[in-house]
């Protein structure tokens, strides 16, 4: 449970929100379109898992708040899939290398079609992510798609600086990933 302390705008309660409440108001309502994704690709029995920021939130100790939604979906299920949100209520737009869903929120929600991830399904876990029940690929596979992020120099320097900060949290909470870095980025995540 997360407690905001709001004081006088309450005339001086607290109000306290639970994660997913937190997340809805961050996302103006991205805790539904989530759980519609979540709910289709398991009534299909689809193989999939979250990758990126949510991922992440999963794997470190201090999660942090994010509008966007990146997923890997089995490669041959992903028009099944596409299909299926978009009966459920997504538009979908078709790009080189994801399929971008938006919903009825603030989310933006990729589909990940790159070949690096074809096998993150098959090893994503359970996951309770902002209060919401969901796969998430493992913590090797999480530092691996952060990396190739990172290392993307077609990315903007923004992204890739978050890509750092994500990969900076991730050795922090478990610093055994220290291992797995290449040695230019090594340099970069400082020694806890």
């Amino acid at each position: 449970m997360l407690k905001l302390d709001v004081g006088n705008l309450f005339l001086g309660q607290s109000l306290i929100m639970t994660e997913r409440q937190f997340y809805d108001w961050q996302t103006a309502g991205g805790g539904g379109d989530v759980l519609r994704l979540v709910e289709v690709l398991e009534r299909l029995e689809i193989p999939w898992c979250m990758i990126g920021g949510l991922a992440v939130n999963y794997w470190v100790e201090e999660p942090l708040a994010t509008a966007d939604v990146d997923v890997v979906i089995a490669a041959e299920r992903v028009d099944e899939a596409v299909a299926a949100l978009t009966a459920a209520g997504f538009q979908a737009k078709q790009f080189e290398w994801s399929v971008n869903l938006t919903g009825s929120s603030k989310l933006s929600v990729q589909i990940s079609t790159a070949a690096m991830y074809c096998g993150f399904p098959s090893r994503g876990v359970a996951a309770d992510v902002h209060g919401i029940l969901m796969r998430v690929a493992s913590l090797d596979d999480t530092l691996a798609g952060k990396i190739a992020a990172w290392q993307d120099d077609q990315r903007r320097p923004s992204k890739r600086q978050k890509d750092l900060l994500d990969i900076m949290r991730l050795v922090e909470s478990h610093p055994e990933l220290r291992n797995n870095l290449p040695p230019d980025l090594a340099t970069q995540v400082p020694q806890p």
